[in-house]
């Protein structure tokens, strides 16, 4: 395929790309060759899995010419079992899981034990997210399953042997929600409720952060930052269960700003210096980079979601993040 929908994160071949061009609500397309394509747009295209298992599925396995409807039932059943490779919660091994997707309850479970009766979670399709992280978790057919617990933020790191297998999951799972948002917004038209649905994350990566008197020790920490809740999330490592902390971001009309720290007098070797302030409503957050490209790329990010109007939800977001804070 020569295009690509940098909205889906999908290829297509010439004859495709026209139709995807009918429907700007869904889909928007760029010559993989001949359009010039921003670090943001290629981030969108950076899941390997997908790529790879979108031109198996069209091309080689035929899912989408009704010779093989069967391979595409997983997508739109409405329950999906697989036996999955799970992180362990406190180690760094991978440990079999059962996972059973159920599109009538709008939940995913997974049990430790594939005779257990009861799961070790009920996650709702409301708070999920899913995306690929091949580098991350070390695998090429690697999910991150994240989705809200007690009003944290947990993690699920996830991997299949099978690429088919683990893109059916990321498609079932997406069809599942995107199901629970119909049920739930039965008046709102789909081009309105896809982009409600599991994204990837606008930017992550490590940066330094002190305390809130700012004059702790800084110390290393892996962010990540959400574009569709307005959350910057920090944890110890890239593949921590749970994160140390969160940061609500809103708007500048809500007193919220981002500025660049300058880099301090007499750098000394060894030590990150690029500053970044994160002002909110109730504290001031010091972060340093380790790179000034890196400095720019972030601040551009929370700039992006600062520049962007709250929605009904993300001011309930924010009161109860301030009730748990």
């Amino acid at each position: 395929p020569d295009w690509a929908s940098y909205v889906l994160g999908i290829f297509v071949c010439l004859n495709c790309s026209g139709t995807h061009r009918d429907l700007p609500a869904i889909s928007r397309v760029k010559s993989i060759c001949l359009d010039y394509w921003e670090d943001s747009l290629v981030e969108v295209q950076r899941g390997l899995v997908l790529r790879d298992q979108w031109i198996r599925a069209k091309y080689e396995r035929r899912e989408f010419t009704g010779e093989n409807m069967h391979l595409r039932r997983g997508y739109n059943s409405d329950v999906l079992e697989a036996i999955l490779w799970k992180k362990g919660k406190n180690k760094k091994a991978f440990l079999k899981r059962s996972f059973l997707l159920s599109r009538t309850e709008f939940t995913l479970r997974y049990f430790v034990r594939e005779d257990s009766k009861v799961p070790k979670a009920v996650i709702s399709m409301k708070d999920l997210n899913v995306a690929f992280q091949p580098e991350k978790i070390g695998h090429a057919h690697g999910l991150q399953i994240s989705y809200l617990q007690q009003e944290r933020t947990r993690n699920l790191f996830v991997y299949h042997e099978s690429g088919q297998v683990i893109v059916c999951w990321f498609n079932a799972i997406r069809a599942t929600q995107l199901a629970y948002l119909q049920r739930k917004h039965p008046n709102v038209p789909d081009n309105e409720l896809i982009p409600q649905i599991s994204t990837c994350c606008l930017k992550e990566g490590y940066m330094e952060k002190t305390g809130p008197m700012q004059w702790e020790r800084f110390k290393r920490r892996w962010f990540t930052l959400s574009l569709r809740d307005r959350k910057l999330l920090y944890f110890k490592t890239p593949m921590d269960a749970t994160e140390l902390g969160t940061v609500f971001i809103g708007t500048e009309n809500h007193s919220y700003s981002v500025t660049e720290r300058s880099p301090p007098a007499g750098r000394r070797p060894g030590r990150w210096n690029w500053g970044i302030v994160m002002t909110t409503p109730g504290r001031e957050f010091v972060f340093m980079c380790e790179q000034e490209q890196e400095q720019q790329e972030w601040m551009e990010a929370l700039q992006e979601v600062i520049s962007r109007p709250m929605t009904l939800q993300d001011y309930a977001n924010e009161a109860n993040l301030n009730r748990r804070n």
